[in-house]
């Protein structure tokens, strides 16, 4: 595939590069591909995090991995490969989320500034059904934008985009099947193996 042929929509501007998207990453069987191995094969665990006064299941499946030792027999690193060459950068550490239905999700929220170095982008990778990424500044008149994160779809956000907006994954009622992200991150050594 042409990396070049169809440019990324850009979503929002900055001085970093902004949040840009790109629609048909991966091709379908390659993308179909790469998320049956995935499903089966990832270490997957489900975690438990403290929210205000109460210790919750987080909405969703995670597995994590540090670039430098991606496991044989999965996909990820033909697919760190095809990350970098479109949006290169030193990344160090790959988060896989596996919303396993409607009820999966993740809440708005900027990624904690001290677990990614400045300069460098967030990329991921969506895989599986479709599901809506709702984006929306901080400040100001809080504009919100909606991205459907379509199946072998790339979406990349700056490092200064987290200092000025937040993202999210809502639930849906609608009946969707299993989705999955593979977010590309640039870690402090400390935090290289988070997802």
């Amino acid at each position: 595939m042409d990396l070049f042929a169809s440019p990324p929509q850009t979503l929002i501007e900055d001085a970093d590069g902004g949040v840009r998207y790109w629609p048909a990453f991966a091709a379908p069987a390659e993308a179909d591909a790469w998320f049956a191995a995935l499903q089966r094969q990832a270490a997957w665990k489900s975690e438990r995090r403290k929210m205000y006064d109460r210790v919750v299941d987080v909405p969703r499946l995670l597995a994590a991995y540090r670039t430098a030792a991606l496991p044989d027999g999965l996909p990820l690193g033909e697919i760190f490969a095809r990350v970098r060459a479109a949006v290169p950068a030193p990344y160090n550490a790959v988060g896989l989320n596996l919303y396993r239905d409607g009820a999966d999700s993740v809440a708005m929220h900027n990624d904690k500034l001290h677990t990614i170095v400045p300069g460098h982008p967030i990329t991921l990778l969506s895989l599986g059904d479709s599901r809506r990424m709702l984006i929306r500044a901080k400040g100001g008149d809080r504009r919100r934008i909606a991205v459907e994160l379509a199946h072998g779809s790339l979406l990349s956000m700056s490092h200064a985009s987290q200092l000025t907006h937040e993202h999210g994954i809502p639930k849906t009622a609608r009946p969707v099947g299993a989705r999955m992200s593979i977010v590309f991150r640039v870690r402090p050594e400390a935090h290289a193996a988070s997802p």
